[in-house]
């Protein structure tokens, strides 16, 4: 299930944004798994982390300063990619934050999936197209809809579950996570009344 993202350039302020928008939508802390991007451990720690205040030493000399530390709770690995002569040579992976991580759980292969997905469905996410959004607001909205198109009314071959009939069916990835009871229609998802519905 998609539960945030942002349209931007891959730097820190995007980096930050996304990492606090997923933060809100979560009861805990979830192990990140992502690229080697530098900007996502500021994030991480700009988000999850605690500021250590140090004592005076009484010593001649500058003070030391604060510090952002990671919290216990804080869970993040990366998938580093080595290329070169147009192929890919290594792939390893690289715990940054927290203990005691399944090396099976750190991948990306689901995000690189719905990259795929996203620019296989969406033309205005495709690389080098004429289908491309005249303004920022327009690709924001049409991406949204997507989204939640997705994870409403979209049925996925690797969510099949049987139905009341026994009939095994796809499903819906909110309806896998037990958010709704049955994959909606493009109807039902444009009538619901969001404004509404509790968030907490």
């Amino acid at each position: 299930m998609v539960i945030a993202h942002i349209i931007g350039e891959r730097n820190q302020n995007t980096a930050n944004m996304i990492i606090a928008e997923t933060a809100k939508r979560l009861a805990s802390v979830p192990l990140y798994v992502t690229d080697g991007l530098k900007f996502y451990i500021q994030a991480l720690l700009e988000q999850y982390g605690k500021w250590i205040r140090f004592e005076s030493s009484g010593l001649r000399g500058r003070p030391r300063s604060p510090r952002l530390v990671p919290d216990n709770n804080i869970r993040y690995a990366q998938i580093i990619k080595i290329r070169g002569e147009g192929r890919m040579r290594q792939v390893f992976r690289k715990l940054i934050f927290g203990k005691n991580i399944d090396p099976s759980q750190i991948s990306t292969s689901l995000i690189e999936r719905l990259n795929l997905t996203l620019r296989q469905d969406n033309n205005r996410l495709s690389r080098k197209t004429i289908g491309f959004s005249k303004n920022i607001e327009g690709l924001k909205n049409q991406l949204a809809f997507y989204i939640a198109n997705y994870n409403f009314c979209r049925g996925h071959s690797s969510l099949k579950r049987p139905d009341a009939d026994g009939k095994v069916r796809k499903c819906a990835p909110a309806m896998n996570c037990g958010l709704i009871d049955h994959n909606w229609t493009l109807r039902e998802l444009v009538t619901y009344p969001y404004y509404i519905t509790s968030t907490k």
